[in-house]
């Protein structure tokens, strides 16, 4: 029987996927956030309900380690105080224990990146949960969505919601970003960053097989 490897030292781990609140803003580029969290509550069997925090939480085991399942309901521009809360109710590591899920217009659509540290980069949720937080190290897994095409409105492009060919290709990305986290918990980011951080050249390849 194969037994997964436990990392020691880790008591919780919150996983916040970044979106808007509301049906209005379901399917569209800025809230492929709350999909992936839906992806691990689904694989999971996580029913994230409980409204907590200024988030709907669930709280369940994945790869058997605690975890916290989060959708901020603030809206974007102030995830940090939800993000804030969890952090200091559940007493993480922010560098280590954290998880955010983003979108990203920097990336391909379907392309992952995963990174320990780094500024905003645009990202207006990111903006706010680095100036609550106080600090730019803590995991970041960013969902490619594409680039807004020449004379858009940004805020117009990523509330905009997914054509049926790009929603395909978001769904298989949210299952590898599932993976990915897994990843994180089981080993640590460099291992996930090493395994899912694609260049646009390597997803078209592994597209078309």
């Amino acid at each position: 029987m194969h037994v997964k490897m436990q990392k020691a030292g880790v008591s919780v781990y919150i996983i916040v996927g970044l979106g808007n609140p509301g049906k209005t803003y379901e399917n569209t580029r800025h809230n492929i956030g709350f999909d992936v969290i839906d992806v691990l509550a689904e694989q999971e069997k996580i029913g994230v309900l409980e409204k907590k925090h200024k988030a709907v939480i669930g709280k369940g085991y994945v790869e058997g380690q605690k975890c916290i399942l989060a959708k901020p309901q603030t809206f974007m521009n102030l995830s940090g105080d939800s993000v804030k809360e969890l952090v200091d109710y559940y007493k993480v590591d922010e560098t280590s224990e954290l998880i955010v899920i983003s979108d990203d217009i920097s990336l391909k659509p379907g392309q992952i990146r995963i990174r320990k540290k780094g500024s905003a980069g645009g990202h207006n949720g990111l903006k706010n949960i680095i100036a609550r937080l106080g600090t730019e190290e803590f995991i970041r897994v960013k969902m490619g969505v594409g680039e807004k095409p020449k004379g858009y409105d940004l805020a117009d492009y990523v509330l905009g919601h997914f054509t049926d060919k790009e929603r395909g290709v978001m769904d298989k990305a949210a299952l590898r970003a599932a993976e990915a986290i897994r990843m994180v918990i089981t080993r640590d980011a460099d291992a996930a960053m090493n395994a899912f951080n694609q260049k646009a050249g390597d997803l078209e390849e592994s597209s078309a097989v």
